[in-house]
């Protein structure tokens, strides 16, 4: 039993659940705003995954009149819900079509009240749970709550998963496309892993939350009503762009979403977001409705801006179906976290991945945004490596300064994985330029095109810095006086003028 200081009585409360962390996403932006004097609206969160175009109230087609809706809504303030939300399930069934009836929906307050009331409608404390990893937190949260044994699988092994494995599972979670990694399976893909789990009697939660802005033709709802051991969720905060407004839906069987519309919690949306999620589902041509469709084309086209500007030395992008793209950075010397958090200073938020299953920190996710914020996030990128490389060249130069004023100059770095950047028999104390960008092209630097965009200074002509004589001279003034801003400024007046 679990005891609390300064009481006699045990709380009656499940061990495992004091493992568990709540989650924290709705206030990073207060967060970091506080923490960095920021003003919440000038922060850009690029760490949640919305539709970069913008809700359908700020687009002329469909004619949504967002206000007009809330009134309608607020008309049933004084009224319990209808629990059977009839209107809500036919526009989700009409939106998802493939053969899909209201019989075969179940809403939600969100995407997690849904996996929650999945796990609770069949995980018992002890059962076997299969959670591919890197994915979806959630899954882990709401199975941990029911006490669950849960195994960790790879992401490729969901193609070849294992017979006794299978059917030692009572569940497996799979989502397409995948969060964070943005790969999207395809409907042929997805029915064998169906097949295959029904063979078994192990439930699939499919969860499709993203399948509108990726390609909804790849859904596989079709499968359902001859599958009962299929789930396949639906979420419209990321369609949709309005998390603040909590709606989601499940589809599966008419057996299995009549049990869980009977286990669900009663009158589970409010009179707002059942109001607006109808609207917003019965628009013309469902998930091929003109402003979803124009959602896509425009997550495609900065989606490849994008993923050719994070093309640059220590980040490796991941190709995407979706509206963000994971980025490798195991080659960057700066963490995950580190950066995360750098960048947070700026007011721009990523996504750290170190919170992904085993995933480390060599991990980032970053949302697609309009072309302006876009440029914004490259922009910050830039900035903070640049600001955090002037405080690694200090701290190396530094040490380079005090180490010659003991034991002489540095000399030739040939361990340095790009000695000889220059000439042969380069000497590599100032590696790290005190002057930079010193912007005086009679060195042999130059302004060049950054891949970010606009110009940046460029030193890769310039050889002075690395002459011995001028290395000696350098050091006799940084050794006298120290490394700060009077003593650069002597050293380039003294040494680098004569020398140039």
């Amino acid at each position: 039993m679990i005891t609390v200081t300064g009481q006699r009585s045990p709380l009656p409360l499940k061990k495992y659940l004091l493992s568990l962390e709540p989650c924290a996403h709705g206030g990073l932006i207060r967060k970091s705003s506080q923490r960095y004097g920021i003003p919440e609206s000038e922060i850009l969160d690029a760490s949640a995954n919305l539709n970069p175009f913008g809700t359908p109230f700020e687009q002329p087609d469909p004619e949504l009149d967002l206000q007009e809706l809330l009134r309608k809504g607020l008309e049933k303030l004084e009224q319990y819900p209808d629990n059977r939300y009839l209107e809500y399930r036919m526009a989700a069934a009409g939106f998802v079509g493939m053969g899909t009836t209201y019989e075969n929906i179940i809403p939600g307050n969100g995407s997690t009240e849904i996996i929650r009331l999945v796990a609770e409608c069949v995980i018992a404390e002890g059962d076997v749970v299969l959670i591919p990893k890197p994915t979806f937190s959630e899954y882990e949260m709401q199975c941990k709550v029911m006490g669950a044994q849960i195994k960790y699988i790879d992401q490729e092994d969901i193609f070849d998963l294992d017979s006794e494995l299978l059917d030692e599972a009572k569940i497996i979670f799979v989502c397409n496309p995948n969060n964070p990694t943005g790969k999207l399976l395809l409907k042929e893909q997805v029915e064998e892993i169906a097949k295959k789990c029904a063979a078994h009697k192990t439930i699939l939660f499919l969860d499709e939350a993203f399948i509108e802005l990726a390609d909804p033709d790849q859904s596989v709802a079709y499968l359902v009503e001859d599958n009962d051991y299929l789930f396949i969720q639906r979420s419209l905060t990321k369609a949709f762009a309005i998390p603040g407004i909590r709606m989601g839906f499940g589809v599966a069987s008419k057996k299995f979403a009549c049990v869980l519309n009977s286990a669900r919690l009663s009158w589970n949306m409010g009179c707002i977001a059942d109001t607006v999620a109808t609207a917003l589902l019965s628009m013309e041509g469902g998930v091929n409705s003109k402003y979803l469709k124009d959602s896509r084309a425009f997550i495609v086209n900065e989606h490849d801006f994008l993923l050719e500007k994070l093309s640059r030395r220590g980040f490796k992008p991941i190709e995407s179906s979706v509206n963000y793209i994971f980025v490798d950075i195991s080659d960057l010397s700066l963490n995950s976290t580190e950066l995360a958090e750098r960048m947070a200073s700026h007011g721009v938020l990523i996504r750290d991945c170190n919170s992904f299953q085993d995933i480390g920190k060599d991990y980032i996710r970053i949302a697609i945004r309009t072309r302006k914020e876009n440029e914004r996030i490259i922009s910050t990128i830039r900035q903070v490596i640049y600001e955090w490389g002037r405080e690694q060249a200090e701290m190396q130069l530094k040490e380079n300064i005090k180490a010659a004023a003991s034991c002489g100059r540095k000399g030739s770095n040939t361990e340095c994985d790009y000695y000889p950047c220059h000439f042969e028999e380069q000497d590599c104390t100032f590696c790290f330029c005190p002057f930079y960008p010193c912007e005086d092209t009679r060195t042999g630097g130059n302004w060049i095109e950054s891949s970010g965009g606009g110009q940046v200074w460029s030193c890769l002509n310039c050889n002075i810095v690395h002459m011995n004589k001028v290395v000696d001279d350098l050091l006799s003034v940084f050794i006298a006086d120290g490394l700060n801003k009077e003593s650069i400024s002597k050293a380039w007046k003294n040494v680098m003028e004569t020398n140039l």
